[in-house]
C-alpha cells in the first residue's frame, strides 16, 4: 500500500512481537518506528513526529505508565494504546484514566490491532484538525484579513499584540496598498477599547473645512449650510480609537489642531465655545515619509513626534513573496464564496504569474486581480488569461527585473521613487492616459494614484514618455 496512513511506535522489549505488529502495521500502510525499551521510545517521539504508540506495559528500564506520562508531556496530542498479558489488564485501566487511548491484550487478533490504531490515528488527526482551526479561527479574529506566515509579517504580528494593550498613538508606514488599516484595526480589536468605536478619517479626500468639520462637530449656523448641529468623529470615537488614513495629506492648519486634541484631550466644535473632553487612542498610517515633510516644514514636526511614539511598518509584497500563495488562495475563497464559485483553484501557470508579479500596488492590486480572475471565470481552474495585462505580461514583470544598477551619486531612496515613477509613466502610456484605469491596473485608490503623481510632478500628455535611464540621468 503506497498511502502512508501514519507513523505508529512500537516500544517492547520483546524482539518478536516487534516483529509481528510492524509487519502487520506496514502491509496496512502505516510507517513504523521500534524501540526496545521505554527511554529508547521516548527519544523517537522527542525527536519526530509520532501519530500513535503501542507501548508495552512491562517493560526493562521504565514502566509503561512512565513512558505514557513522558510521551504526553513531550506531545500532549499523541495517542497511545497500552499492550498488555492479560493479568496485568488492571494497569492498562489505570493508563486509560492517566490519559491513554486504549489498550490490547495478548495474544491478540490482527484485525483487533487494525481496528484500534485506525481509530486512534483518525482520533490523532482530528484533535490536530481542530486545533488548526481554533488557531485560524483565533487568528482571525485577531488579525482579521492579515494574512503571512513569512518573517517579516511575524514580526509585525508580534508588534501590534506588543503595543495593541497600550495607550500610546502609533504610526503605520507603509507603501499604498500593503494593509495598514488592516492593522489599524488588528490593533483595536486586541486593545481594552475593543468595545469601543474604531472610526477612520480618509485624509486625503476631503478639503481642510470640511475635514475640519467631519472631526470637530460644528454648531447650526457655524458656517454657510450648517443648517443643524453635527457631532464630529472624535466625539463619536470617544473611549475608543481614531484612525487617520494617509496622514500626511492632512492640512497645515488643521494639523495644529489634531495637536491639540492629541495633547490635550480636548477640543471646540466649529462655531462653539465649550471644550469637549475626548478620550480617543490615535492610529495614524502614511506612504510618505514624514520625517522628511517635517524637514521640509510640510509637516508639523511636534505633530509628527506625537504620532510617531510607536513605529509599525509594512513591508510591500515584493518583499515578502512567500506570502503571496496564501494571499492569493484567501482573496481566491472570500470572492468564490461571493459569488457561489466554491470549487475554484489557480492553474500553474497563473500562481508563477502572481509569484513573477512585481505588485506595485502590493495586497490591494493582487486582491484586484484575484476578484477580477473569479468574476471572470467560466470554469473551476483560475488560467493566466484571467489575469490583468500587468499582472500576465512579461514587460510588468520584467520591468523591475531589468533596472539598472544603483550608480554613485544614486541615493537608494533616489533610486526607489524613481523606479515608482517610471510604473507610474508606463502605466499610463498603457492605459492612455487614463488616470482611474491606471490606478485600477496598479490597485491603488484614486485618490491615492493622484497624490503620487503630484508628488512626482508627472502631468500626462503634456510631455513625452521617459525612459528608466534618462530618469536617473536627471537624478544625477
Amino acid at each position: 500500500m503506497s498511502r502512508n496512513r501514519g507513523t505508529v511506535l512500537v516500544v517492547d522489549d520483546e524482539q518478536v512481537m516487534r516483529e509481528i505488529l510492524e509487519a502487520l502495521l506496514r502491509q496496512a500502510g502505516y510507517s513504523v518506528r521500534l524501540a526496545e525499551n521505554g527511554e529508547q521510545g521516548i527519544r523517537i517521539v522527542d525527536r519526530e513526529p509520532i501519530d500513535l504508540a503501542v507501548v508495552d506495559v512491562m517493560l526493562p528500564d521504565i514502566s509503561g505508565l512512565k513512558v505514557l506520562e513522558r510521551l504526553r508531556e513531550i506531545d500532549p496530542e499523541i495517542t497511545v494504546v497500552m499492550l498488555t498479558a492479560f493479568a496485568s489488564v488492571e494497569t492498562a485501566v489505570t493508563a486509560i484514566k492517566c490519559g491513554a487511548f486504549d489498550y490490547l491484550t495478548k495474544p491478540f487478533k490482527n484485525d483487533e490491532v487494525l481496528n484500534l490504531v485506525g481509530n486512534g490515528v483518525r482520533q490523532r488527526r482530528l484533535a490536530r484538525e481542530n486545533r488548526s482551526l481554533r488557531e485560524q479561527l483565533v487568528r482571525r479574529e485577531r488579525f482579521d484579513e492579515l494574512v503571512g506566515k513569512s518573517p517579516r509579517m511575524q514580526d509585525v504580528y508580534a508588534l501590534i499584540e506588543q503595543v495593541a494593550g497600550s495607550r500610546s498613538n502609533v504610526l503605520i508606514t507603509g507603501e499604498s496598498g500593503t494593509g495598514k488599516e488592516l492593522v489599524a484595526k488588528a490593533i483595536h480589536r486586541l486593545s481594552p477599547r475593543k468595545k469601543r468605536p474604531f472610526v477612520t478619517v480618509h485624509s486625503g479626500s476631503l478639503p481642510p473645512e470640511l475635514l475640519e468639520s467631519n472631526l470637530f462637530g460644528h454648531l447650526k449656523g457655524a458656517f454657510t449650510g450648517a443648517v443643524a448641529p453635527k457631532k464630529g468623529l472624535f466625539e463619536i470615537a470617544d473611549g475608543g480609537s481614531i484612525f487617520f488614513d494617509e496622514i500626511g495629506t492632512v492640512h497645515v492648519d488643521t494639523q495644529a489642531k489634531l495637536l491639540r486634541v492629541i495633547q490635550e484631550k480636548e477640543f471646540m466644535n466649529l462655531g462653539g465655545v465649550e471644550t469637549i473632553k475626548v478620550d480617543v487612542r490615535v492610529i495614524a498610517a502614511t506612504n510618505t515619509d514624514l520625517k522628511r515633510l517635517a524637514d521640509q516644514g510640510k509637516f508639523r514636526e511636534d505633530l509628527y513626534f506625537r504620532l510617531d511614539v510607536i513605529n509599525i511598518h509594512l513591508p510591500p509584497l515584493r518583499d515578502r513573496r512567500e506570502d503571496i500563495p496564501a494571499l492569493a488562495q484567501h482573496f481566491l475563497r472570500k470572492y468564490g464564496g461571493e459569488n457561489g464559485k466554491h470549487q475554484l483553484s489557480f492553474s500553474a501557470d497563473a500562481m508563477q504569474a502572481l509569484l513573477d508579479c512585481p505588485w506595485p500596488g502590493n495586497v490591494r492590486q493582487l486582491e484586484n486581480a484575484v476578484e477580477r480572475a473569479v468574476v471572470l471565470t467560466p470554469a473551476d481552474d483560475i488560467d493566466i488569461s484571467l489575469l490583468p495585462d500587468a499582472v500576465r505580461s512579461r514587460t510588468s514583470r520584467a520591468s523591475v527585473a531589468s533596472v539598472p544598477p544603483l550608480e554613485d551619486g544614486v541615493t537608494l531612496r533616489e533610486y526607489i521613487s524613481e523606479v515608482e515613477r517610471q510604473l507610474l509613466l508606463e502605466t499610463l502610456d498603457r492605459v492612455g492616459g487614463i488616470q482611474k484605469r491606471a490606478a485600477e491596473v496598479l490597485g491603488l485608490k484614486p485618490t491615492t494614484l493622484n497624490e503620487m503623481l503630484k508628488r512626482h510632478g508627472i502631468r500626462f500628455g503634456r510631455r513625452p514618455p521617459e525612459t528608466f535611464g534618462s530618469v536617473l540621468r536627471e537624478a544625477q
